[in-house]
């Protein structure tokens, strides 16, 4: 009986994961796979593409599939959210990257009016004024998450959060410094495959899903100051949540 697609994608993930095919090791191509297993081409295509999917291959146009050299960025967000993070002046990125290279792009800071579901999770007026901060991350020059903050522009026109520096500390610590100090966040996740605008700002590879971050900032008396809408390369991301009961 022939191999399924799975079932070579896992032998070649164990040879990724031992050691056998090191960071940046060519892969067998399709002819390779078809030979070794007795399979049609496009099971062998599938196999490979399985293995982009989840962030241990990438391909690379008329040169092949490549193991990828990129090491995973673990997302604690328990950790990355305290005010021991941003309120010491350190960005919430240095909980997830450590000393690796950091690199905030195609920034754009505008007010417009708020898209109906930042309006109803902010809880403002239809149409009221909004900051947006539009940004890209890259690390290591590899772009990795694509982020849009919405914040009420009556509560923050004026700050450093309409710069593109916000200072030490970023956003969270303006807002501790308006009277606004975020202390809880409450984020909703989902899985999805990217549109083909998404596709090229994160340079994703072929068949690579996003996951999709809504994080809502609240005050101690519970209200609402920031809505910020990530999307991440889900093949670069492990995220963990730290629940005590």
């Amino acid at each position: 009986m022939a191999e399924t697609a799975r079932e070579i994608a896992d032998e070649l993930r164990e040879r990724i994961r031992s050691g056998e095919l090191a960071p940046g090791a060519r892969l067998p191509g399709e002819p390779a796979l078809v030979k070794k297993h007795g399979v049609a081409k496009e099971t062998a295509r599938r196999a490979l593409m399985l293995l982009v999917s989840e962030g241990l291959a990438v391909r690379r146009k008329g040169s092949g599939t490549y193991v990828r050299e990129f090491q995973p960025i673990r997302r604690v967000a328990n950790q990355r959210l305290s005010s021991e993070t941003w309120g010491a002046g350190r960005s919430i990125w240095s909980a997830d990257i450590g000393q690796r290279p950091m690199a905030v792009t195609e920034l754009r800071v505008h007010e417009a009016p708020a898209p109906d579901d930042v309006a109803r999770i902010l809880d403002l007026e239809e149409g009221a004024p909004v900051v947006i901060r539009d940004r890209l991350f890259a690390v290591e020059g590899e772009p990795v998450q694509a982020a849009i903050s919405y914040l009420p522009a009556d509560l923050v026109r004026g700050s450093a959060i309409e710069q593109e520096d916000t200072g030490p500390g970023g956003t969270y610590a303006r807002l501790a410094e308006l009277g606004a100090k975020p202390v809880r966040f409450v984020e909703e996740l989902r899985s999805r495959m990217p549109s083909q605008e998404e596709t090229e700002r994160l340079h994703l590879a072929e068949g690579t899903p996003v996951v999709e971050i809504y994080r809502t900032a609240l005050t101690e008396d519970g209200k609402p100051v920031e809505v910020n809408r990530m999307l991440l390369d889900a093949g670069v991301y492990v995220l963990e949540y730290r629940i005590t009961g």
